[in-house]
């Protein structure tokens, strides 16, 4: 067989997880899953990119704009939950694609989500070091190193403390994830209460702006949408309506990472679906009510002039309320610590999937004394560093999005190729309405990757080249599962 198409069987991969060497220890629960979704999940989303999405696109209408996201989150998060169920193993997608696609697909998928947790992470640092020079009245946390070269010490120091945190245990994770969970929830709570004594039923109309030809990005700045069809973008009406569905449906992103901790849950099989679909849950209500707090207490025009610099914080002070802006910048601060922790903890347990597979460097799935992989924690936590403190990350962020749709796609297509494939398996859990709602899922995820440019499609596709370069000089010679089986490691992919 073929690296292409051998597969790893699902018995299999759950026996590999009994290796003493290799073991994780299963300390959470359903309540810890759910903890790491909504901590993941609520970042600097919430706090940002609803009033600049809905100034510059949507208006009042992007409370629809994040129903139609959190639709098409829903119908991956019912794919993930029937996965991690049947496959409580580390690796989320990664592991999922190795039990239904084969191999090389498998390899993609894991590449795909290094880049996606890796550069999510050292974003969000940047993001945070940022934040901490607000809250604390100082320029950010940067240093002038010389000959144009800067040093981002803020991100530095919250990548070097969540490494630690890591490394010491995924249930301390856990905990110190809800302690900082509860406090940024406060703060939203607190904007929806206090915001709504501030709506003005005539900032709500209209509703729908009417459609204004926007002056978009040329070339490959452009959506691959356009550039495949000679579309002229717009601002509002119902093609920016769409639109800001495709921009807010990255706030949702980081719930399939409770998946990639499946293999550290307790009972996976009922906590796993649970701790993905009720973080989901959450943070689309919580969602919701901001979009529509923040639309009645300010009028989208007012948020349109203040361009890419609209967040909830310019809603209050347009009301006088500076000191619910001061209480929103910290509630970010805290939010972007955790999706720090949480993005992290993913990008580790992916490796480490890989690792235990041979892969990558098998020596690297060793864990320690605390039942965590301590070697990977680390090797993430300086390259993640080095990226967040040294790179400019501003141009990388679309790539984090293009590589989780298409690990939303390939699981909800791997539903349906295991309903056919194995059917025996136990499910804890089962997407209903298979095959047609995985088909649905893809349609979506399909239809938001076309919105992002052509410039991150070409950048995506460089990064899946140097990905099956390393996996035609290393992977498929080093992997563990063709040396027990038997497979001839020099066959053609």
């Amino acid at each position: 067989m073929t690296a292409r198409w051998r597969t790893k069987s699902v018995e299999q991969s759950i026996a590999d997880t009994d290796e003493p060497s290799t073991r994780l220890r299963k300390d959470l629960t359903w309540w810890d899953l759910t903890v790491f979704g909504v901590s993941v999940v609520i970042g600097a989303g919430i706090f940002t990119i609803t009033a600049s999405t809905a100034g510059n696109l949507t208006g009042p209408a992007i409370s629809i704009s994040f129903l139609i996201a959190a639709v098409a989150c829903g119908l991956a998060a019912l794919c993930y939950a029937e996965f991690a169920s049947t496959v409580p193993v580390a690796g989320s997608a990664y592991t999922f694609s190795y039990a239904t696609f084969g191999e090389f697909t498998a390899w993609i998928i894991g590449w795909d989500l290094i880049l996606e947790f890796a550069v999510a992470a050292a974003v969000v640092a940047k993001g945070w070091s940022s934040y901490i020079g607000t809250v604390f009245g100082f320029g950010g946390g940067t240093v002038e190193l010389g000959g144009g070269v800067t040093l981002d010490w803020g991100a530095l120091l919250i990548i070097a403390c969540v490494t630690l945190l890591l490394a010491r245990g995924t249930k301390l994770s856990a905990m110190f994830s809800l302690v900082i969970t509860v406090i940024k929830v406060v703060v939203v709570l607190l904007v929806v209460v206090v915001g709504s004594f501030y709506i003005k039923a005539a900032n709500y109309t209209p509703f729908l702006p009417p459609a204004e030809a926007g002056e978009g990005g040329s070339g490959a700045e452009q959506s691959l949408f356009s550039l495949l069809t000679g579309a002229e973008g717009s601002h509002y009406g119902w093609y920016g309506l769409l639109a800001g569905a495709s921009i807010v449906f990255f706030a949702f992103i980081g719930f399939d990472i409770v998946a990639t901790t499946a293999e550290e849950t307790k009972n996976p099989q009922r906590d796993v679906p649970r701790g993905i679909l009720g973080s989901l849950a959450i943070v689309t209500v919580l969602y919701v009510a901001v979009a529509v707090v923040l639309s009645g207490m300010v009028s989208y025009t007012v948020l349109r002039d203040a361009g890419n610099d609209a967040n909830l914080a310019t809603a209050f002070r347009e009301n006088g309320l500076d000191w619910a802006a001061t209480v929103i910048s910290i509630g970010a601060l805290a939010g972007l610590t955790t999706v720090v922790v949480v993005l992290m903890l993913g990008q580790t347990r992916v490796l480490f999937a890989m690792s235990r597979d041979g892969l990558m460097p098998r020596r690297l799935a060793k864990t320690g004394t605390h039942g965590t992989p301590v070697r990977i924690t680390v090797i993430v936590g300086l390259l993640v560093a080095v990226a967040a403190s040294v790179f400019p990350m501003d141009k990388l962020g679309e790539m984090v999005n293009i590589g989780t749709l298409f690990a939303f796609a390939l699981v909800s297509a791997g539903v349906i190729v295991l309903r056919r494939t194995r059917p025996d398996l136990p499910r804890g859990f089962r997407t209903p309405w298979v095959p047609w709602l995985p088909i649905a899922a893809i349609v979506a995820c399909v239809w938001l990757m076309l919105n992002l440019t052509g410039l991150t499609w070409m950048r995506f596709f460089i990064w899946m080249a140097i990905g099956v370069v390393v996996y035609l000089l290393y992977g498929r010679r080093h992997s563990a599962f063709a040396r027990k089986d038997g497979t001839d490691v020099s066959a053609a992919v």
